[in-house]
């Protein structure tokens, strides 16, 4: 992990919670001990940036976690709503072109998390669409693709995170959110 984030930066609140009100109460909860909150479909459709803009201006910081995937015009015009919000962390999921899109839109303050290979995605998904090679492959493929695209970093299980730190490099900032059945 890059040395220069502080503490209350490293842990990640996932707010997978129904609604605004059970989201705004976590994040009270969490006060203090944390500085970071993600937001994810389930909770963004509840309130689109109804929350997301209280947690800002609470002076926290936000990781929307929507993993835009569309065509690359769609995706880069997602991302200027983003930027202008204020978010500090923004998930894509895509091809080349989906991911340049996003990089050419963020702004100066966003950063760009490319989602390498869902958690819940297995050996058994990859065969059912026609993929060969493992998951491990697929991830590192991803990750180092995204970082040669501008992407500022990934998230992947934690099982890929050792290694993807020592082949990639200090630079790629990795999240961790879920592990990999």
């Amino acid at each position: 992990m890059p040395q220069n984030i502080p503490l209350n930066e490293r842990i990640i609140v996932a707010l997978d919670v129904k609604t605004p009100e059970q989201a705004k109460e976590l994040v009270k909860k969490c006060e203090g001990g944390t500085s970071y909150f993600k937001v994810g479909l389930q909770l963004f459709m509840s309130s689109w940036f109804e929350t997301v803009d209280w947690i800002i201006d609470r002076g926290h910081k936000v990781m929307l976690d929507l993993k835009f995937f569309d065509i690359p015009e769609t995706v880069k015009l997602a991302v200027e709503q983003v930027n202008n919000r204020g978010v500090s962390l923004a998930t894509i999921h895509g091809n080349d072109p989906i991911i340049r899109a996003a990089v050419s839109a963020r702004g100066d303050d966003l950063k760009l998390l490319a989602v390498t290979v869902l958690t819940s995605f297995g050996e058994e998904d990859m065969r059912a669409m026609g993929m060969t090679g493992s998951i491990e492959d697929l991830v590192y493929f991803r990750a180092r693709r995204a970082l040669e695209l501008g992407c500022d970093g990934v998230v992947s299980s934690g099982l890929e995170a050792e290694k993807m730190r020592r082949e990639l490099g200090e630079k790629l900032l990795i999240v961790t959110p879920g592990i990999r059945p």
